[in-house]
């Protein structure tokens, strides 16, 4: 701090040059940002996987259900503490892009085995009542306006048909990365309603007395049903959740890419304008090391004056980034979360400030290397 003031006056030499920079640093930060957090809604489902949980599918394809009879034979496995099911509804709310997952639950268990889930203890004892209620995400009631009493039509697709529910409460989760973004209605009335399929659901998730028995349960499960018209797959909540993500493609790579190639960009940027302040400067830094500074010392103003514009221009980036995810999914519904964690925040910004040193090396160690006289004979 003691040549704070120092390093200031070479920040605001070029005033023009410095806004540009910090503006690059800006520029590439938020896109850091929509970048991680387009990563993380398409893994949020394998992020807040719970390690106590079992997906248990059709071993011939997700879309293939199970008989409802496995529900007890799942149970009597040695390790499983709970089992729930859902199926996948696949309705129409008032036109076709009004996309949003809707899934047939079981009312008794389903918030047993998802705690993540919050739901007022009034509200959970209405879903229970009546068998036309309905559970709302937090996002998906803000997107659309539900309110709890609202009566919502849907027209089927797998099932055709007019379909009605009653909003009987809207669930949030006990973390922002829980997806709330889903319907949520009871699968008693789902069966009673429907023209085919009955006695099956879509899917099984069993919750486990011990997570560390999770391979021994995955194989007594599939064992059991193995050679039967209806065999199963199990997996962890979080390889099943990864998987489904995969099959948009590999996310993680994309990001990684385009991340990777926008720093390495803002290096080149932000190293050229340094080597440039410094060639500027030669005169002003032999005349420091006349004065007494050492080699060290006018590596470390080089340095600061790199690192201080890094940071500026990552923490109005991130700010930016931060305050855009506040408003919501953009995509009105296609990413199930858009959050940007205080983490992903956190690693930003040390990446901005690396970035800003590493660039910054070069250039301080001509000048720390420079000879006055050298310098001298340049002027």
């Amino acid at each position: 701090m003691k040549f704070f003031r120092l390093v200031l006056a070479q920040l605001l030499r070029k005033k023009v040059r410095t806004t540009l920079t910090i503006g690059s640093f800006t520029v590439a930060l938020f896109l850091y940002g929509l970048l991680v957090t387009i990563r993380g809604a398409f893994s949020g489902g394998a992020d807040v996987a719970g390690v106590d949980r079992l997906t248990v599918i059709n071993k011939t394809s997700l879309i293939m259900p199970l008989p409802f009879s496995y529900r007890d034979r799942i149970l009597r496995v040695p390790g499983v503490s709970g089992v729930t099911y859902a199926t996948w509804f696949g309705g129409v709310y008032q036109d076709e892009k009004n996309f949003f997952p809707q899934f047939g639950v079981d009312k008794d268990t389903w918030f047993d085995v998802y705690a993540e889930y919050v739901l007022p203890k009034d509200q959970r004892e209405a879903f229970l009542r009546d068998r036309q209620a309905c559970l709302a995400g937090k996002s998906l009631a803000k997107r659309f306006g539900f309110k709890v009493g609202d009566r919502l039509p849907l027209r089927g697709t797998i099932w055709p048909g007019a379909w009605e529910f009653n909003v009987a409460g809207i669930y949030e989760g006990n973390r922002p990365e829980v997806d709330t973004t889903g319907l949520l209605f009871r699968f008693d009335y789902l069966e009673e309603r429907r023209q085919f399929g009955k006695g099956t659901v879509g899917w099984y998730v069993v919750r486990l007395a011990n997570p560390d028995d999770a391979v021994k349960v995955t194989r007594t499960i599939d064992e059991g049903f193995a050679n039967s018209p209806f065999e199963t797959l199990t997996q962890t909540e979080k390889a099943f959740a990864t998987a489904f993500a995969k099959q948009m493609g590999n996310i993680e790579f994309l990001v990684m890419t385009i991340g990777s190639v926008v720093f390495f960009t803002l290096l080149l940027v932000t190293g050229n304008t340094m080597a440039i302040a410094v060639r500027e400067r030669t005169g002003e830094l032999a005349v420091l090391k006349t004065v007494g500074f050492s080699g060290p010392g006018v590596l470390a103003l080089i340095l600061a004056e790199a690192v201080l514009i890094a940071g500026q221009g990552g923490l109005i980036g991130l700010g930016l980034a931060k305050l855009f995810t506040l408003g919501g999914d953009p995509t009105r519904g296609l990413l199930g979360t858009f959050y940007l964690s205080w983490g992903s925040l956190g690693l930003g910004f040390m990446l901005a400030l690396g970035v800003g040193a590493v660039a910054g090396i070069l250039p301080g160690v001509a000048a720390m290397r420079l000879r006055v006289a050298d310098a001298l004979r340049r002027v």
